[in-house]
């Protein structure tokens, strides 16, 4: 299984970027997410979806980030508006094969970075 991150990139505050992930199996129970790391933090959670669509979303980034899957299911979305310095990080994506998130990601992209200025 592979996942696969596009879509990074670098852009001013009160911008925009959408990030990719394609996961390169058939998916039938799955929780997707999305993380980041900042230089010199601990990886951190950003958002989950789950096979039913039941999304979570860390605090700070709720009513800017909106995870979402495409047709096939196996394309994984992460929507970042209103972006924000404190956004910079590397975003990783995740999967478990779970009928729910329980944190225990099986499968990590290389990830795709992104600078906000």
């Amino acid at each position: 299984v592979q996942l696969v991150e596009s879509g990074g990139g670098s852009v001013q505050a009160g911008g925009a970027l959408r990030l990719s992930c394609q996961v390169s199996a058939h998916i039938h129970s799955y929780c997707l997410a999305w993380f980041r790391q900042a230089p010199g933090k601990e990886r951190e959670g950003v958002a989950s979806i789950d096979m039913y669509g039941n999304t979570t979303y860390v605090d700070s980034v709720k009513g800017r980030f909106t995870i979402s899957q495409g047709n096939p299911k196996n394309n994984l979305y992460l929507q970042m508006n209103d972006l924000k310095p404190e956004d910079t990080a590397m975003y990783y994506c995740a999967a478990e094969w779970n009928t729910h998130c329980s944190g225990r990601y099986n499968y990590w992209g290389q990830g795709t970075q992104v600078t906000v200025s």
